[in-house]
């Protein structure tokens, strides 16, 4: 049941990272492509049906970890509560923008709310990366889980690199859906920004692959089961087929294949860490992992049939949102907001 709770766990992580990777990605890329208040509605309008939505992974993923793994969030909440924190904070500021700039009705308040928005999305798009390279790389916490070290313990090479690669497919991701859904002028600089962005993206990750090598023991668990290189080589399918339906100009392929590329990159992390959640810098056996941090097997048990019942529910809800609002969006005000 651990094992079967740690694949969930990955997944659905990687699921949040790839539905709430474009709204940050459009955020951060507002000032811009944004020309003037129609374009910057129209980047509004094209996430605004969908951005609580997809903020629903990450309350479920965090639940997971919570209700599944209760020792390795309590270090984690413990050990990387700045981080977390600053996390937490802007995704306030990015809802809090999201929600409130149509009900401003000067330029100026709304201008105020839109960097409310921009900051956020970046502050979190930033962030995320920095944590999640650092699971990979492993934290300094002791046999009782205490951290030693602090904020810029974890802002280190590796870190930073992994924010940097999250952020650049976020950006990359957010360029192609507004691609997608926008016409005229905007969708012209989305696309310019997909294609620069997107060799960016390639770039960054084959320097983070080669720095996972040096600073992780992620391969380790490829190596003895050499099977598992299927999700790198996934990620790398992904990649590649982003650029080749970008050159296509086919945004609606381009979005799926960046979407399975960071997902299976997101899966290679995982499992290379298993069967830790949460490794420790200064001694594996002081790691967080599905044996020494699990709920009880009745728990888990409970838990799975819940999640059986109502993840496929969220997902069938999520997929007939993305079908009524499936069609290109104009600089008009929707009204979405008063449904938040």
């Amino acid at each position: 049941m651990e094992t079967i709770w740690f694949v969930l766990w990955g997944v659905l992580w990687a699921a949040y990272f790839v539905l709430d990777g474009y709204d940050l990605g459009a955020g951060v890329l507002m000032p811009f492509i944004a020309r003037d208040e129609a374009d910057r509605k129209k980047i509004y309008n094209a996430i605004g049906p969908f951005w609580d939505g997809n903020e629903v992974w990450l309350i479920v993923a965090g639940g997971v970890t919570f209700a599944a793994f209760p020792g390795t969030y309590a270090t984690m909440f413990s050990a990387l509560y700045s981080v977390l924190m600053l996390i937490l904070f802007a995704l306030i500021l990015r809802g809090a923008g999201l929600a409130l700039r149509e009900e401003a009705e000067k330029q100026s308040h709304r201008a105020f709310w839109d960097w409310f928005f921009i900051i956020g999305s970046f502050i979190a798009a930033l962030l995320l990366g920095v944590a999640f390279a650092n699971f990979f790389k492993g934290i300094p916490i002791d046999a009782e889980g205490i951290f030693h070290g602090n904020l810029f313990t974890l802002l280190n090479p590796y870190g930073l690199a992994g924010g940097l690669l999250f952020l650049t497919f976020f950006l990359t991701h957010g360029a192609i859906w507004l691609t997608f859904k926008t016409e005229g002028e905007l969708h012209d600089k989305a696309m310019n920004y997909a294609g620069r962005l997107w060799v960016i993206l390639v770039v960054l990750s084959v320097i983070f692959l080669i720095a996972t090598a040096f600073a992780t023991d992620i391969y380790r668990n490829y190596l003895n089961s050499p099977v598992l290189f299927v999700l790198p080589l996934l990620a790398v399918a992904g990649l590649l087929l982003t650029g080749i339906y970008i050159k296509q100009v086919d945004w609606k392929k381009a979005w799926f294949a960046s979407a399975g590329y960071f997902f299976f990159v997101t899966l290679f992390g995982v499992v290379g860490m298993y069967p830790a959640l949460l490794p420790s810098s200064l001694n594996p056996a002081f790691s967080r992992t599905i044996h020494n941090s699990a709920s009880s097997p009745l728990t888990l048990k409970i838990m799975l049939v819940v999640a059986l019942i109502f993840v496929p529910l969220a997902i069938i809800y999520q997929a007939w949102a993305y079908k009524v609002f499936s069609g290109k969006v104009g600089g008009e005000h929707s009204g979405y907001h008063e449904g938040v």
